[in-house]
């Protein structure tokens, strides 16, 4: 608490001096007061006109549902289509009456039609394989010579556990966030297979260097791109706040943890390159990056929402619909020609033109037009080159398994085991984006293989399992 000067020894210019003084502090306070008054009048912020995730919004009780009348024909009150059969079924039952259950006559197969076909779908015990390797030294007679016998690829000393299991583990740990405790249990319940924490963790750090090499081809991948997507989300390291970046495009991704939110961090991911086009939101840390740079339009969209909930009537709403024209233009650029998107861009520029010459009064507004006046030439790039998506979604997309994650677990106790993560996580998103799974694309690269090399064994093995089929129908 600031005590009062004793006024009986203040000359009178020191008490002018007093009250210009406070009279300065009180404009300002009610300034502030002011500013947070207008605050508390302002809209909440949703996932609508914010980029607060779904989880966060307030969800309604869902109005009970009215009863049906009449016959009920499935579980949902509907007539349903049933499981359609499987393509290659691993074995046929075909069950033929060997005579007449009402006067015990003999039937032949052409007094037989088929009546149904339908699939039986069980899974078999489950159990560990455990091979039992006698490996041999022999010593030459003629020069003494020691000589170890070879084994086959995979079977070398070391760890027991071979690449199913260990592609199987990092599986349910990292894609489908399972703890060491419930993951031991796991393969005790269900594989009558004995490991216990400790061995997981131990055969975690030992397959990090595979994916760690996989990382580093995928990044020299992007490291060559011509258009680079990113994004951004926290994530929790050894009890402190890092960052989980993702940079992606339609053939490779690129997840990294790091404990900053700066442009360090772009520069050590691209080293030298320079892409022709980046996609991102408008942090200062994700611009400067490209020759071209495309503003997520999906952000704009809610921002400018927040800003005519807010009070804005004069900028948010035109910016909103000259926005929303531009998405729709961007869900049909890969139909129009060249000349007719050039057109399409001259003329929302136009518009973005005559927007900006506005004078909103809101804070918002002035906020947006200042906003819009510096990043115009990043709006409508999609137009120019195609290719480019107008969003960056597909970075969101990437960090949405990354955040549930972070939700279940809690986090990470060790850097390698962050690390480990997002090397997964980059090895499975390049995957998905060449139509492999997560599990083949791990098992992948823990026996020493490649990515495109698991593309073309997926594709014969496919291709063999019809062939077996057609052959056994015959």
């Amino acid at each position: 608490m600031i005590l009062p000067p004793d006024l009986s020894k203040l000359t009178e210019a020191d008490k002018d001096a007093l009250i210009l003084q406070l009279l300065a502090r009180l404009e300002a306070a009610e300034k502030r007061i002011a500013a947070l008054e207008a605050r508390l009048k302002e809209p909440p912020k949703t996932p609508n006109n914010s980029s607060l995730p779904p989880s966060k919004s307030h969800k309604p009780n869902r109005p009970e549902r009215a009863k049906r009348s009449g016959p009920r024909q499935g579980s949902m009150g509907r007539k349903g289509g049933g499981r359609p059969l499987a393509e290659a079924p691993d074995q046929f039952v075909v069950a033929r009456a060997a005579a007449c259950a009402h006067c015990q006559a003999a039937l032949g197969e052409d007094d037989h039609i088929l009546h149904a076909r339908y699939d039986k779908i069980d899974l078999p015990p489950v159990r560990p394989v455990v091979t039992r390797v006698e490996r041999y030294l022999g010593r030459c007679r003629c020069c003494g010579g020691a000589t170890l016998a070879p084994v086959p690829d995979g079977l070398e000393e070391g760890s027991p556990f071979g690449a199913s299991m260990q592609a199987l583990a990092l599986y349910l740990r990292f894609i489908h966030a399972i703890s060491y405790q419930r993951l031991s249990r796991l393969f005790a319940h269900l594989f009558a297979l004995a490991i216990s924490e400790g061995a997981l963790d131990s055969l975690f750090q030992r397959a990090k260097p595979r994916f760690d090499d996989e990382v580093a081809a995928i990044l020299a991948r992007l490291r060559r791109a011509r258009v680079i997507c990113s994004d951004e989300t926290t994530v929790r390291v050894t009890g402190q706040t890092h960052w989980n970046w993702v940079f992606q495009n339609a053939q490779v991704v690129i997840h990294i943890i790091r404990p900053t939110r700066g442009r360090a961090v772009v520069q050590e991911v691209l080293g030298e390159h320079r892409p022709q086009i980046w996609v991102s939101d408008l942090f200062a840390a994700q611009r400067g990056h490209a020759d071209d740079w495309q503003v997520c339009l999906a952000h704009q969209l809610r921002d400018l929402r927040y800003a005519i909930d807010a009070g804005d009537t004069v900028l948010a709403p035109r910016m909103s619909a000259l926005v929303l024209r531009a998405v729709l233009l961007a869900r049909r650029r890969f139909d129009l020609k060249a000349s007719t998107r050039l057109e399409y861009r001259r003329r929302l520029e136009r518009d973005l033109t005559a927007i900006l010459a506005l004078q909103p009064t809101t804070r918002h507004g002035k906020r947006l037009r200042k906003r819009y006046c510096k990043a115009r030439d990043g709006l409508f790039t999609f137009l120019t080159h195609p290719e480019v998506p107008p969003d960056s979604t597909g970075s969101e997309r990437e960090l949405r398994p990354m955040a549930t994650y972070r939700k279940v677990t809690g986090g990470f106790r060790s850097d390698w085991g962050s690390d480990l993560c997002a090397a997964i996580k980059s090895v499975v998103g390049t995957a998905a984006r060449q139509g492999i799974d997560a599990y083949p694309a791990i098992h992948a690269v823990v026996s020493g293989q490649t990515i495109l090399s698991v593309r073309s064994e997926i594709h014969e093995s496919r291709a063999n399992r019809r062939v077996r089929s057609m052959t056994d129908a015959a």
